[in-house]
């Protein structure tokens, strides 16, 4: 697809229809991200004037929405471990986190054409903001790091990370960086996107030192402060794993770092803005032959967790 095929569907002007799926493919055009963006990206082309309406109206209607996936689609929302586990390996056991965010979220989509200049991800077809399960991985990855003895590694070598080497239960969890093909193998989590249902826009104004007024605002499209979100992790290794690795010995730690990362760190760009903090809502586990546990803190979660091991 090229972004002139999408401007000449943009040329249509029926109006959305009421379902859930387009009915149509000129309903399409307004039911669809691609062609919902692009409309506005073609007006915003057309001078300076055009394109602040362009982006006024933009705003105007992402913010007066909610965002889902259709109902037919709620494979793709996130596992069901509850339904799931009964079918496990024994040695399999997964996890829940749900979220508030406390400041915005913002991960930069890679759309080419867009009329706005920090644009959130969403996914290209129905626009429903996420984060990547790969998002995920790298920075809960970096938690655990930051655990084991990052930050000091990184003192003591001028923030080089040459000579770090990951304990055996980060090596277990996620796996080899990309391009150690010597000694690659894959970890044993499991990641899931995470969804989310709103969007909304924070500015940075930019002063001038001389006049210490604004120069031009800059806006970013976020997931903002309120929405929920659902972190899935299933722990799935298998017969023979290398390095191998007791749950008891690595669950602490890897909870501790889901907890530090959410509450602490931030799982958004701009973190050193606090951006993507959020505050854990339920803990909730999954393993076959066991009750699910339910719980509101960390604390609680380990105490009721640690009989399973």
């Amino acid at each position: 697809m090229t972004f002139d095929y999408w401007v000449e569907l943009c040329d249509s002007t029926s109006p959305p229809g009421k379902g859930e799926f387009p009915a149509s493919p000129e309903e399409a055009v307004w039911n669809l991200a691609s062609g919902f963006v692009d409309r506005y990206a073609k007006q915003a082309m057309r001078g300076d004037a055009q394109r602040i309406e362009a982006r006024k109206r933009y705003i105007e209607a992402v913010t007066s929405k909610p965002f889902f996936l259709p109902s037919a689609l709620s494979i793709f929302k996130g596992p069901d471990f509850g339904s799931a586990c009964t079918g496990w390996p024994a040695s399999w056991f997964a996890l829940e986190v749900e979220f508030e965010l406390l400041r915005p979220w913002y991960s930069k989509d890679d759309r080419l054409f867009h009329v706005m200049d920090n644009p959130l991800r969403k996914d290209r077809v129905f626009g429903v903001p996420f984060m990547a399960a790969s998002s995920w991985k790298g920075l809960l990855r970096w938690a655990c790091r930051m655990q084991e003895g990052l930050r000091e590694h990184l003192r003591k070598n001028k923030g080089r990370f040459e000579g770090w080497r990951d304990p055996d239960w980060i090596l277990h969890l996620f796996g080899n960086e990309k391009g150690e093909e010597e000694t690659f193998h894959q970890g044993a989590l499991v990641f899931y996107p995470t969804w989310f249902d709103k969007i909304g826009f924070e500015v940075i104004n930019p002063h001038s030192r001389t006049r210490r007024a604004g120069t031009q605002p800059i806006y970013y499209e976020v997931v903002p402060p309120g929405a929920k979100g659902t972190l899935y992790l299933l722990y799935a290794p298998w017969p023979g794993m290398q390095p191998s690795v007791e749950p008891k010995t690595f669950l602490p730690g890897l909870l501790k770092a889901i907890d530090n990362l959410l509450t602490n760190y931030g799982i958004s760009a701009k973190r050193t803005a606090s951006w993507g903090t959020a505050k854990i809502l339920e803990w909730k586990a999954y393993r076959k032959g066991q009750d699910p546990i339910r719980a509101t803190n960390l604390e609680e979660l380990c105490e009721h967790i640690a009989c399973w091991f």
